[in-house]
């Protein structure tokens, strides 16, 4: 199923392509099931926080619920699960008013194999806020691939692990989990995953993880809505010894264990 809504109506194509063109904005990507997403309420306020940002003004949130039901319900619905994007859009030179786009698609498979991510300097304009410019992303990531790797490993000036370029990650140190501190979007998983780990009395630390501490870790893991536990078998030329099938199990049982929330 591919659907694209503005403001609670499908799209019409030259709108949506002038729209698009202006690439000011931001947005959020979930994974609906049976019209039920995970951490829905933290999607939300992750576009309030956005709009204020990047515009100055409070984002009717009842309206983009709306917005999304909608979207999700039309045709009959989609059944079983779909992704689903949330933009918010508008001119960088005009007044507060913004359009909401609503898309939806099938969801990618989940990747099964633990990834090899490839460090590099650099830091995003605006880490905290998932806007619309994600060239840079999408380059790191290309290079890293070209050489032979999966994915990005995003390192402050400092030498501090941030982030990859479409998810968090995180570290097993010992028994605790890490988040690394350094400036990056907060992922939505990554605040279910804490959430649930603390429910379950594990512990969770966010401190600064310089980029040749990572060696000294038991290992490591991504995580966004698509892949809520993605299994890291090394950085750059270090590799994990072998992978902790039993922690993983553990952040997955956690994950899985955070109730849907009905659109």
């Amino acid at each position: 199923m591919h659907l694209a809504h503005l403001n609670g109506s499908p799209a019409a194509p030259q709108r949506l392509a002038v729209l698009l063109a202006g690439n000011y904005g931001h947005f959020t990507s979930m994974l609906v099931r049976d019209g039920r997403v995970r951490g829905l309420g933290a999607h939300l306020d992750r576009l309030a926080h956005g709009n204020r940002v990047l515009f100055g003004a409070d984002l009717d949130i009842d309206l983009v619920r709306d917005y999304l039901r909608r979207a999700i319900t039309a045709e009959g619905g989609p059944a079983g699960a779909v992704t689903a994007r949330v933009a918010v859009l508008g001119d960088p030179a005009g007044t507060a008013a913004t359009d909401v786009l609503v898309t939806l698609r099938p969801p990618g498979a989940a990747r099964a194999t633990a990834v090899r991510l490839r460090s590099v300097h650099h830091e995003r304009t605006l880490p905290e806020i998932k806007h619309m410019g994600t060239f840079d992303l999408h380059h790191h990531a290309r290079q890293a691939r070209l050489a032979g790797f999966d994915d990005a490993l995003f390192v402050t000036s400092r030498g501090h692990v941030s982030e990859t370029s479409i998810r968090n990650i995180g570290f097993l140190d010992g028994n605790t989990v890490v988040w690394p501190q350094a400036p990056a979007l907060a992922g939505v998983t990554q605040r279910l995953l804490t959430e649930a780990l603390a429910r379950r009395g594990v512990t969770t630390r966010t401190r600064p993880v310089p980029l040749p501490e990572v060696a000294s870790m038991r290992g490591a893991f991504l995580c966004n809505a698509g892949n809520p536990v993605l299994p890291v078998a090394g950085i750059d030329d270090m590799a994990f010894p072998s992978e902790d099938t039993v922690a993983t199990a553990m952040l997955t049982e956690a994950h899985d264990s955070v109730p849907y929330e009905a659109v």
